[in-house]
Parts: structure tokens; sequence; C-alpha cells
């Protein structure tokens, strides 16, 4: 997490230096930005990790927007798979098959404010179990340099600056949703409206990395 916290630190330095920040970066050259549209247009996606990351918005005012990471079936540890699903909706399977991990919100200086997790059907995800997804966050990175090399790198040390909060986000995704499908049995929790975000941590990067030295120094 130290290393994390360096190279975290690092992305935030050489972006600040060129007068650009995460949220500019990766909404440079898009044109006007719009709401519930995906920057870039086809995601940012490794093939040789499969993971993905974008960038949008639709949370209105206490927030920019923010960046949703996810990983592909194919980048997967062997013999993970989606809990069984008797709904009606069609989730992505096979290849396709796609798990969100966390998602960053930004402010309108672009620097990250939060992290919280969904529900299924704001991500369009298959849902694997939360430990299969903590499991995945050791396999996220985004090893190129479109559309830009610090937000790519920015966001895989995030999720290792802040392992601990995205492993406890995960989890409590689980049971949130386990204790709304114990209270609305007659719906689809995984389809249901009502449930978008299903936990969130404020988070300060300085913060973190102070209470990481402390720790790490005993």
């Amino acid at each position: 997490m130290r290393a994390a916290g360096a190279e975290v630190l690092e992305c935030l330095r050489v972006l600040d230096k060129a007068g650009l920040d995460l949220v500019s970066e990766v909404l440079r050259g898009q044109g006007t930005f719009f709401e519930l549209e995906h920057y870039p247009p086809d995601d940012v996606f490794d093939r040789d990790t499969q993971a993905q990351y974008y960038y949008h918005a639709h949370r209105g005012a206490r927030e920019h927007g923010h960046f949703h990471t996810f990983l592909r079936a194919p980048g997967m540890a062997e013999g993970m798979a989606p809990i069984a699903y008797s709904g009606e909706e069609v989730w992505p399977s096979g290849d396709e098959a796609i798990s969100h991990l966390v998602a960053i919100s930004m402010d309108a200086f672009g620097r990250p404010i939060s992290l919280f997790a969904v529900n299924r059907w704001v991500s369009a995800e298959a849902w694997y179990p939360a430990e299969d997804v903590i499991r995945m966050l050791d396999r996220f990175a985004i090893d190129h340099a479109s559309p830009s090399w610090p937000v790519n790198r920015w966001i895989g040390a995030m999720l290792r600056l802040f392992r601990p909060q995205v492993e406890a986000l995960v989890r409590h995704r689980d049971l949130a949703v386990e204790a709304w499908r114990r209270a609305y049995p007659d719906s689809d929790v995984f389809e249901d409206r009502r449930l978008d975000v299903t936990g969130e941590f404020a988070i300060d990067i300085d913060a973190q990395i102070a209470a990481v030295a402390a720790a790490l120094n005993g």
C-alpha cells in the first residue's frame, strides 16, 4: 500500500505539472460532456489483463462524475463463476461476463472524493460473490498509455492504496443486496431501481497515505 500511495502521488504530480487533472485528462478531445455517456466512448480496456474502466456522470451536483472499474471473465482466476440467477434479465456470460470492482467518485476539480459499490443493474455485470470480486482486485491493471498513462496507472494504484475500503464495500454490497431481498421478496433485487448504490466511503489520499505509514512504522 505504501508503494501504491507513492504511485498515486506521482501520477497526480505529472498531471499537475502539465496543468491537467485526472478528469480533464480522460475527457481531453472528447467534445461536449454528456451525462450517462461513457468516456472514452469504447471504454478503456487492456486485452492482456482484461481490466476495463470508463468515466461518466449521473449522480447530480454531489460529484462531477466517477470511474467504474471492471474485470472481464478471461482475466479472472480459473474456476470463478457468477452466482446462479433465475430472474428474467439476461446477464453477460462466457467470455463476455464482467464483474464490477468499485467506482471512484470525482469532484469538479478532478479530485477523488469517495469510493462506492453498486447493484447489478447499474453496472450491467454478471454477479460474482464478494470474495471472488476481492480476489479480482489483484488482477486489475491497465498496462498501456491510452487514453492517458498517468490516469490508467492512478486508477490501478487507487485500488491498491484503498484496498481495505474496497474490500469492505464489496462485502457490504452482498450484505445490502441480501437484506434488500429479504425486505422485498417479490422484487428481483438485482434489477430493483430503488437500490443503486449499496455503500460508499469518503476518501482522502493524504490521510490514507499517512495512515499506511503510521501502521507500517508501528
